[in-house]
């Protein structure tokens, strides 16, 4: 596929996405929608792939939904467009590689539900994240209300999402909200040395995990216990790894 709105790259086990439309603060447009999933979708069955690293260009990850491309478009649940964030959030919470949001700037509404979906966030501290559905008037539709209550409680939920005011990077680290946040300066460094960790464990058993935590976190925990005790897969990458142990103890 050709890609106009994003940049997509493969360097070996990492795949790297850019959202690209830094003039627009990469704003999501259907195009950047439909051309994000076909990535994810490719990216999802590369068994050479083992992370996936989206940042955006510019001094923005994302401002969420291009409200001057939607104003005059009814939009519907079942809109082309919501069907394809829906789908982005299914493959990055689901595919079996390690997605890895490398939050740069500003991320707001519908961009942050959809960073709440990847297994690791690394934010810079001068990135600005918020939740400004209520400050539009718009009703979120990718699971902000369900996500956020999840990830930061309750009461810090409600307080984000009535206020509409953004916090840092380094209170989305305080609260929880991310894995990390560091000086802008440092967050690529930080990002690929982060991967380069996850690169070197066992590919198959980090998509069992995975799997693990994402049906735990959908079901209670003696469901999410069972699924765990029952769960079966062949893995057949953990010989090498296995012939470590003895030089780590």
């Amino acid at each position: 596929m050709e890609y106009t709105q994003l940049i997509v790259q493969e360097e070996g086990e990492i795949t790297r996405i850019s959202l690209n439309r830094p003039d627009k603060l990469n704003a999501l447009t259907p195009t950047m929608l439909q051309e994000w999933r076909a990535a994810l979708e490719k990216a999802s069955t590369d068994t050479t792939c083992r992370v996936i690293i989206i940042n955006g260009a510019g001094r923005a990850w994302s401002a969420g939904v291009d409200l001057s491309l939607f104003q005059n478009i009814k939009i519907e649940p079942g809109f082309q467009a919501w069907e394809d964030g829906q789908e982005i959030i299914r493959l990055l919470e689901t595919m079996p590689q390690v997605t890895l949001c490398m939050l740069n700037g500003y991320c707001f509404t519908g961009a942050m539900e959809l960073m709440m979906a990847f297994d690791l966030i690394i934010a810079a501290d001068e990135a600005k994240i918020g939740d400004t559905h209520t400050k539009w008037g718009i009703p979120p539709k990718w699971g902000m209300t369900q996500r956020l209550a999840h990830q930061v409680g309750l009461r810090k939920a409600k307080e984000l999402s009535f206020t509409a005011e953004a916090i840092s990077g380094q209170e989305a680290a305080r609260i929880g909200l991310v894995n990390q946040s560091v000086p802008l300066a440092d967050l690529k460094t930080t990002v690929d040395e982060l991967a380069q960790k996850i690169i070197q464990n066992s590919q198959q058993t980090i998509a069992a995990v995975k799997s693990m935590y994402h049906y735990g976190s959908k079901h209670t925990l003696q469901k999410g216990l069972d699924f765990e005790r029952d769960y079966q897969v062949d893995l057949t990458d953990k010989t090498d790894n296995l012939k470590n142990f003895k030089k780590e103890i």
